[in-house]
């Protein structure tokens, strides 16, 4: 079994006390995110970028409660000028970036609604960025919260997994498996370590994920559970672009996987934007299924695309009950993510001490 450190009950993992990471259309009892801050990172987009995510954190806001995480005083100031009357509680806390999906904690949940959380290694994706603040965000929110915190000495990034509440999940051979991340660590030894901290039952493996993504090609990108049974699926129709054969590969991949039970999933597939789109380090990322799904909603981002509408299209059908909305995201894209990866949501439910 996986080596956990918690200061309680360090034998005991989520597993043995009946927790599990539930999906993301649970209920939710807050959105956390991280303002953006450095206009480096942005490579000079930091007016665009703030412009941007202050029109994703109204929207998310006026659905559910936001927790903004703020690094200094000019960027708490110039958050709330932009957020003022937004339902947005502010932390200050020494922040790297804003990428809170990868770096922040990942809840976890058992049935009586107890509520507590996992905190992961954060290393910038093998170590292409600065790190070292954005670590400790999950140590963080479990302080402020009260809540019991398992720090395990692995490295994984939300982004990286997806779960459909029922004992699956789903990754990238890409980004799981590469040797900056947890060398030495198998499929059967991830298998193993996410059924003992989230609950993971049977763990689903696609090879890669899109061109010049920086984190290895995470699954929030291009594959998404929207309920127990349906994976929704990016596709490239143009047959010279590099990421046509990675997508029809997984999709082949997609076809073939089924449930807990034996059932085949229910496979729609989402065509990426059709666009190229150049930024400072090359061609970006942008995808449509790097939406986020809160209480009443989703957000999807846009790019200014041809295939914008096409996606809503696709997309609106698969939430029934909730508002689809579309949100500007092509200044946030130049730093690689879109609004998934810069979300992480807190499930309803009492906060456990571990006592």
């Amino acid at each position: 079994m996986p080596d956990m450190t918690d200061t309680a009950a360090p034998e005991a993992t989520p597993r043995d006390l009946g927790f599990a990471m539930p999906p993301e259309w649970a209920e939710h009892a807050a959105t956390w995110m991280s303002w953006p801050a450095d206009d480096d990172l942005w490579f000079g987009h930091l007016e665009g970028v703030r412009a941007e995510f202050a029109g994703l954190v109204r929207t998310i806001a006026s659905f559910e409660s936001v927790h903004l995480l703020v690094r200094d005083a000019e960027s708490s100031a110039d958050a709330r000028a932009r957020l003022a009357g937004a339902d947005v509680t502010y932390h200050a806390v020494p922040l790297d970036d804003v990428w809170l999906r990868d770096n922040g904690p990942i809840f976890v949940r058992r049935d009586g609604g107890e509520l507590a959380l996992t905190d992961w290694r954060f290393n910038a994706w093998g170590g292409k960025f600065h790190f070292q603040n954005d670590d400790r965000v999950p140590e963080y929110v479990a302080a402020h919260l009260g809540a019991r915190r398992w720090a395990l000495p692995f490295v994984l990034e939300g982004g990286g997994l997806e779960v459909n509440g029922a004992g699956v999940g789903l990754t990238t051979r890409s980004c799981f498996l590469t040797d900056t991340r947890n060398p030495g660590l198998t499929e059967e030894g991830y298998a193993v370590l996410l059924a003992d901290t989230l609950g993971v039952r049977q763990l689903l493996w696609l090879d890669g994920g899109l061109e010049n993504d920086h984190t290895d090609g995470h699954i929030d990108t291009i594959t998404r559970f929207v309920d127990e049974s349906t994976i929704v699926t990016s596709v490239e129709s143009d047959q010279d672009d590099p990421n046509h054969a990675v997508m029809a590969r997984n999709l082949t991949a997609l076809r073939a996987m089924t449930t807990l039970d034996g059932r085949p999933f229910r496979i729609v597939e989402l065509p990426l934007p059709e666009t190229h789109l150049e930024g400072a380090e090359g061609r970006l990322p942008p995808t449509y299924a790097n939406f986020y799904i809160g209480n009443g909603f989703v957000v999807v981002p846009q790019y200014g695309d041809p295939n914008d509408a096409s996606a809503l299209d696709i997309l609106t059908p698969l939430f029934p009950g909730r508002e689809v909305i579309g949100l500007s995201s092509r200044e946030i894209i130049e730093g690689g993510g879109s609004f998934h990866c810069v979300t992480q949501q807190q499930p309803a439910g009492t906060v456990w001490t571990g006592e």
